[in-house]
């Protein structure tokens, strides 16, 4: 596709992209959605970096969206080093298996790096990013939590190559997605898009074998 563009999100896209977030992610990991809810109230959080906050457009309408917050890690002696993390990521569902979310990664941490950031950790499904760059937390010795577990779906990717110089690190995320935790506001927020049938999925199934699980060797 020829026809395509990527810039930064405005506040006039606020509604659209809302819609977007909402019907790529809706039933997809559980029942209804709360994306489009965290993406709403992202925006205004201390953690969110509007400099890596991207649309794509084709034929003037928004298929696809990236936003960023800033996340750390901690090495053995306490010392922290800020990095970044993206999420929600969504491209709209009549779009995906384009590549269209590939852009949308790349051109983000092309404008990471140019902004000093030299890692990326996230949360996801591994079939959708190790294509992309990304490995197992173990392998760059990034660890989830006190305990040092090292999530299954937990995500690394170098933007600049070596830059974790093979330390034991833990992973520590921004506090943006705890509002999604008050299930009264997401409800009340969903109230105010069409109605839509929630209802269980085997992609429901999938995200909970990947979130729950480990990698322990």
């Amino acid at each position: 596709m020829q026809d395509i563009a990527i810039r930064l999100e405005t506040g006039k896209d606020h509604r659209a992209v809302e819609e977007l977030t909402r019907e790529a992610f809706w039933n997809v990991y559980k029942p209804g959605a709360d994306e489009h809810y965290l993406v709403h109230m992202m925006r205004s959080h201390p953690d969110f970096i509007p400099e890596l906050d991207f649309v794509l457009e084709k034929d003037g309408k928004i298929v696809g969206s990236i936003m960023y917050t800033r996340a750390w890690l901690e090495d053995e002696s306490g010392s922290r080093r800020e990095i970044v993390s993206f999420g929600p990521l969504c491209v709209a569902p009549g779009f995906q298996r384009q590549k269209l979310g590939k852009r949308l990664i790349e051109h983000s941490f092309d404008v990471a790096r140019r902004m000093g950031y030299d890692v990326n950790v996230n949360f996801g499904n591994p079939g959708n990013y190790v294509s992309r760059g990304f490995v197992s937390c173990k392998r760059k010795n990034v660890s989830f939590g006190a305990e040092g577990n090292y999530p299954t779906a937990l995500l690394v990717c170098e933007l600049v190559p070596g830059a974790l110089d093979g330390k034991k690190w833990m992973f520590i995320p921004s506090a943006a997605a705890d509002c999604c935790e008050d299930t009264a506001a997401v409800e009340a927020f969903d109230r105010l898009f069409p109605p839509r049938e929630k209802k269980w999925m085997p992609s429901q199934e999938e995200f909970y074998i990947y979130s729950h699980s480990s990698v322990v060797r």
